[in-house]
């Protein structure tokens, strides 16, 4: 019974925002959190091998810088769930919230 009442309150929000119009919970940009947690994890993958997504100046060999360059250019193909108290959650593209960003503050500020 627990069950079905909480897939019913997910169902509402699990299509995922592909506009900055679609944002539903929480702000219309990456919180510092998010941010910390994108380029920790993808600073981890390319110190593990993974290839990397951008053209890198030569002077930069540091994962985590890498990272932040990737995550600027807005071409990581991840997505962000943002989940309440009540169990709802929406899923949001990052390439979504890197572009509200640009659009609230006129500058992607990543």
């Amino acid at each position: 019974m627990g069950v079905a009442k909480l897939s019913n309150s997910i169902s509402s929000f699990s299509k995922i925002a592909r506009s900055p119009s679609e944002i539903r919970i929480g702000p219309k940009r990456l919180t510092r959190f998010e941010k910390a947690r994108i380029i920790g994890a993808r600073a981890l993958q390319i110190s593990m091998g993974a290839p990397v997504l951008i053209e890198i100046p030569g002077n930069i060999s540091d994962p985590i810088k890498i990272a932040e360059i990737e995550l600027k250019s807005g071409i990581l193909p991840i997505i962000i769930r943002r989940k309440t108290v009540s169990g709802e959650y929406q899923d949001i593209l990052l390439k979504t919230l890197l572009e509200a960003e640009k659009e609230e503050f006129g500058q992607n500020l990543t």
